[in-house]
């Protein structure tokens, strides 16, 4: 990097604020992680991510992109006490077209709370000396220089003390990891330029989570996904399992169908699935934890890449670009993809020019990075008729009749099955589902049904 180029701020320390200062820590002499919270000396909850107490998924994509930022990664959860899944093998998965086949593939890996990941991701970012974690400071304003068209850093205020003064923190790059909260909208508004384009996709589904022991011997299956098979029953739940021989257990319902946080409610959430499988697990179980409720999960896509005017100096990341629906896994694997898109962009511009134009660049690629997910999000979204938001037409009708003739394709046949995890692990785009030999199938299995 040019001499000038030294000091990078990272706003928000969850998973795209320390993925995204892993890569500037390869660029700039100095990177600064500016996070609300305080961050646990162990593995453990933070008041600013409530919503790490319910199953996160580290979706095969996004495993890839993490072991290419911090090789070792996967080894290293294991190490800690994650259980290594095969994620076809070794876990059952009920939909729209019964049980899933399952047989060995070389899809493992090391589910764990994302109190346990986020941890160790900090503790190997820890080993960079030009990052530095500033606990306890909100940003509350972006710095410019005179004229409004570059960003030169952030003022910030001091959470444990409001009564100090507002301090200044110069930077030659600014990057907004702050997630769904994200003010970046408003501070633009105020420096004059025209905030971007938000598209929002509500299904109003909401979630409950409690931890259970797993039971000693229980040896059936390691992860456990329902989900609700029509319109009557729109209810789900997944078992994944975590560090500590432990179950973290999520039960989903759309449409504001929210399962409850008592007790004898969220058993008989569990009763009400498709399937007995997930109730039967733990009913007996021992709970280890309270339950904890979930609602703020609409797909939001700020749509930063067609912003016609934009200072200079400014990348969004995560959750402040596009936060989607969490049921679907897919947050923490597009924060990777943004954080490789922000280090191909960087590495781009090894010749001494500026920064200008960085940030277009990056959010562009970034566009590109969402739209697939996106879409398998919202299609997904758009099959019940609560859900507000976006356009639904007749074509993403067709599509989901289609694929619901892929999943019962797919649940008999281990080629199109893996196809379809694929397309879910983000790992192929959701064109495999129309190759010939897929579609052939899919064509024989729907006139045979008739």
């Amino acid at each position: 990097m040019n001499a000038g180029k030294t000091h990078a701020i990272v706003i928000g320390g969850s998973m795209a604020g320390l993925l995204a200062a892993r890569v500037l820590a390869d660029h700039f002499t100095q990177v600064t992680i500016v996070d609300r919270d305080t961050f646990p000396i162990r593995p453990g909850p933070r008041k600013g991510l409530p919503q790490a107490r319910h199953v996160h998924v580290l979706l095969w994509r996004g495993q890839l992109c993490l072991e290419k930022l911090f090789p070792g990664l996967q080894d290293a959860l294991g190490q800690a006490g994650a259980p290594q899944v095969d994620w076809i093998g070794d876990a059952r998965l009920y939909s729209f077209g019964g049980w899933a086949p399952h047989f060995r593939s070389n899809y493992l890996a090391h589910p764990c709370s994302r109190d346990l990941l986020e941890w160790i991701i900090r503790q190997r970012l820890s080993e960079y000396p030009q990052v530095q974690v500033l606990e306890g400071l909100e940003a509350i304003d972006i710095l410019t220089n005179a004229n409004k068209s570059h960003v030169a850093g952030i003022r910030v205020r001091n959470r444990h003390q409001p009564e100090q003064e507002h301090a200044e923190l110069l930077a030659d790059l600014v990057v907004d990891a702050s997630g769904r909260e994200s003010r970046t909208p408003g501070w633009l508004e105020e420096l004059g330029y025209a905030p971007p384009q938000d598209t929002l996709v509500n299904s109003f589904l909401g979630y409950a989570t409690r931890v259970y022991q797993r039971p000693p011997g229980f040896t059936e299956w390691k992860s456990l996904l329902v989900r609700g098979t029509s319109q009557a029953n729109k209810r789900g739940g997944v078992i994944n399992p975590i560090e500590g021989e432990r179950w973290m257990v999520t039960l989903a319902g759309v449409g504001r169908d929210y399962p409850p946080t008592d007790e004898a409610g969220f058993l008989e959430f569990a009763r009400s699935l498709p399937v007995l499988t997930l109730y039967d697990a733990i009913q007996d179980a021992q709970p280890l934890t309270s339950i904890s409720g979930y609602r703020k999960t609409e797909n939001r896509w700020r749509r930063y890449e067609r912003l016609e005017r934009r200072p200079e100096n400014l990348v969004i990341l995560g959750d402040a670009v596009c936060a989607f629906n969490p049921i679907y896994g897919q947050g923490m694997s597009v924060a990777a993809l943004g954080a490789l898109a922000l280090d191909e962009s960087l590495r781009g511009r090894r010749d001494g020019n500026r920064l200008n134009g960085l940030a277009r660049d990056v959010q562009k690629k970034l566009a590109n990075a969402i739209a697939g997910p996106w879409l398998l999000a919202t299609g997904e979204d758009y099959r019940y008729p609560e859900t507000e938001g976006g356009r639904r037409n007749a074509v993403t009708r067709l599509m989901h009749r289609y694929m619901d003739q892929v999943m019962f394709v797919a649940n008999q046949d281990a080629q199109v099955f893996t196809t379809f995890f694929e397309v879910g692990q983000l790992l192929k785009p959701v064109t495999a589902f129309f190759r010939p030999g897929i579609m052939m199938k899919v064509l024989k299995k729907s006139i045979k049904r008739k």
